[in-house]
């Protein structure tokens, strides 16, 4: 099992990846008071026939040629459902896929969320290609990062790997994440 929320999230994220999504959509959503952690990536990808989705958190099924297990989304489900929370696969053969995994956010098993701020930055920078939107919410606060949006400031001529660039962004996840949880530790 991961030991953090984080990359699971990746592991997901790079799922979108290779099923060839232009656009991934990445929400956190911390309410405490309704005592939840919920993470939900979407993507626009090939999706799944409703087989493929059903054994998705199946360990031994795998579309990957590189190996024969994927443990990626049986260990993710694993991990919200030990809390006491849940987990949900949705998607459609050409459409794409969203996956919803709600965590009990007191729960003694529950991982930390771990370095999101990180893992963000690294999907961003180093997958230029794909459109990025990225929301996190701490009560009734929120920020978040379009890509899009930062491309339309930078333009194409400039690399999202640029150092300043990176740094930028890298500081506006960190700083978002802080100013819209106080600092909380998740």
């Amino acid at each position: 099992m991961m030991p953090e929320i984080s990359l699971n999230i990746l592991d997901v994220a790079e799922n979108s990846i290779r099923a060839q999504a232009s656009f991934v959509e990445i929400e956190v959503d911390v309410q405490p008071a309704q005592d939840i952690l919920a993470v939900t990536v979407s993507d626009n990808g090939q999706g799944m026939t409703a087989e493929e989705a059903a054994h998705a958190e199946d360990p031994f099924f795998t579309t990957r040629t590189t190996r024969k297990v994927g443990l990626g989304i049986p260990f993710f489900r694993q991990a919200a459902v030990s809390t006491g929370g849940s987990f949900q696969i949705d998607s459609e053969k050409g459409k794409g896929t969203t996956v919803k995994a709600v965590f009990g956010l007191s729960h003694i098993d529950r991982m930390p969320l771990g370095d999101i701020s990180s893992v963000i930055h690294t999907l961003v920078i180093f997958n230029e290609h794909i459109r990025f939107r990225y929301t996190y919410r701490f009560e009734e606060k929120s920020f978040a990062l379009d890509t899009r949006e930062v491309r339309e400031i930078l333009g194409d001529g400039i690399s999202l790997r640029e150092p300043e660039v990176s740094a930028f962004i890298k500081e506006y996840l960190e700083s978002g994440k802080t100013d819209t949880d106080g600092g909380a530790d998740i």
